[in-house]
C-alpha cells in the first residue's frame, strides 16, 4: 500500500467514513460498507503509523452518523406519518414495493425489524420514518437503531479486518491506476442507477391502465350497482389512516391470491390503496386480469382522493387502530376491521 495513500486515508479517513456513511443513511445511492471495509482494514494495516487512523474512533463515528440520519428520518415520521413514507417512495428507485415490503416485514417481525434494517436494501431507509409514524417511543426506537448501526458498523469494518492483506493489494492497484478507477466506480454506480431507473420507467408503463375516479365511484355506488370496492392496504397502513371507504372489503397485497374465490367475476371490482401512483392497486388488478377477471379498475388517486372529495367513510375502533402489528391470520380478510 503506498505510503502518500495510507497517509491520506490515516488524516482524512475519519471524516470520510462519518459522512459517507451519514449520506448512505439518509437514503442517496452512496454506498458506505465499502468505505467501511477501506477503513477497517486500514486500522488493522497501518493506520497507527499513518496519520493515527483509530478503529475504535471510526466505529464510534460511523455508529453515531447512522443512528443521526436514523433520529432524523424517525422524527419526519413522527411529525408527517404516512406522507413521508409516499415522498421517499414517489423518489425512489422501487416505488412499487418500498413501502408495502417494510410494512409486511414489521407486521411479520414487528419493531424488531428494526435490528436488521440495515442489512436489507431499502428497509433501512424506510424503517426509521415508518417507526416514527407508527410512534413506538424514542426511547425504544434509539435503542433498536444503536443495536442496528454496532451489528452493521461492525460486521464492514469486520471484513475490513479480516480481509485487510485482499484490501491493501486492491488499494495499491487503485492507486496505480488512480483515475482509471474512479471513472470505472462512477460508471458502475451510473450503470445501477440506470438499471433501476429503467426498471422503475417500466413499472410505470404498466400502471395505464383504465382507472375509475372517486366521482365516477360513488355515482356508482349511489345508483344501486354494488360494485366490490377491495381496500389492498397492508395492516400497518391501515393502522396509520384508520378510515375506509364504505363497505370495502379487506384484502391485503399478500392475501390477494387465498381470496380469488371470493370474489365475483360479474360485477365490477374497485381496487384501492394509499401508495404512491395507485401503486399496489394497480398490481392487485392486474393480478385479477390475469385470473380472468374482466370488470377491475383501480382507483384514481386512491384513498386520498376519497377522502379529498369529503365522501364518507367507515372508521376503525380505538383498539384497532392501536393494534398495529396483527398478523393476517388474525383478522377476517374480507371485511371491515
Amino acid at each position: 500500500m503506498s505510503q502518500q495513500l495510507l497517509l491520506a486515508l490515516g488524516h482524512f479517513g475519519l471524516s470520510i467514513v462519518i459522512i459517507n456513511v451519514f449520506v448512505d443513511q439518509l437514503g442517496l445511492p452512496v454506498p458506505a460498507v465499502p468505505t467501511l471495509i477501506v477503513a477497517g482494514a486500514v486500522a488493522a494495516n497501518g493506520g497507527a503509523a499513518y496519520g493515527q487512523l483509530s478503529l475504535s474512533a471510526v466505529f464510534l463515528g460511523a455508529v453515531l452518523a447512522c443512528l443521526a440520519a436514523d433520529c432524523g428520518w424517525y422524527l419526519l415520521g413522527e411529525i408527517f406519518g404516512i406522507r413521508i413514507l409516499k415522498t421517499l417512495c414517489r423518489i425512489s428507485l422501487e416505488p412499487d414495493s418500498c413501502v408495502s415490503n417494510t410494512q409486511n416485514r414489521f407486521e411479520r417481525w414487528g419493531v424488531n425489524s428494526l435490528i436488521i434494517a440495515k442489512f436489507v436494501p431499502g428497509l433501512s431507509i424506510i424503517a426509521p420514518p415508518l417507526a416514527g409514524a407508527l410512534r413506538i417511543g424514542w426511547a425504544r426506537f434509539i435503542f433498536l437503531s444503536t443495536l442496528s448501526a454496532i451489528l452493521w458498523v461492525g460486521v464492514g469494518l469486520g471484513l475490513g479486518i479480516l480481509f485487510r492483506t485482499q484490501v491493501e493489494a486492491l488499494l495499491i492497484n487503485l492507486d496505480r491506476i488512480g483515475t482509471l478507477a474512479a471513472l470505472i466506480g462512477v460508471l458502475l454506480l451510473g450503470c445501477y442507477i440506470a438499471y433501476k431507473w429503467w426498471e422503475r420507467t417500466r413499472f410505470y408503463k404498466m400502471l395505464r391502465m383504465a382507472r375509475i375516479n372517486v366521482a365516477d365511484l360513488y355515482r356508482l355506488m349511489e345508483s344501486g350497482a354494488a360494485p366490490v370496492v377491495v381496500d389492498v392496504r397492508s395492516h400497518t397502513a391501515r393502522s396509520l389512516e384508520p378510515r375506509w371507504i364504505p363497505g370495502a372489503i379487506h384484502v391485503p397485497l399478500d392475501d390477494v391470491a387465498r381470496h380469488l374465490e371470493n370474489l365475483p367475476r360479474d360485477r365490477d371490482i374497485i381496487v384501492y390503496c394509499t401508495c404512491p401512483s395507485e401503486a399496489s392497486a394497480a398490481r392487485v388488478a392486474r393480478m385479477l386480469m390475469n385470473q380472468g377477471f374482466k370488470r377491475v379498475r383501480p382507483l384514481f388517486g386512491g384513498l386520498e382522493a376519497w377522502l379529498a372529495a369529503g365522501y364518507a367513510v367507515e372508521l376503525a375502533p380505538p383498539a384497532a387502530v392501536r393494534a398495529v402489528t396483527k398478523t393476517p391470520e388474525s383478522q377476517s380478510a374480507l371485511g371491515p376491521e
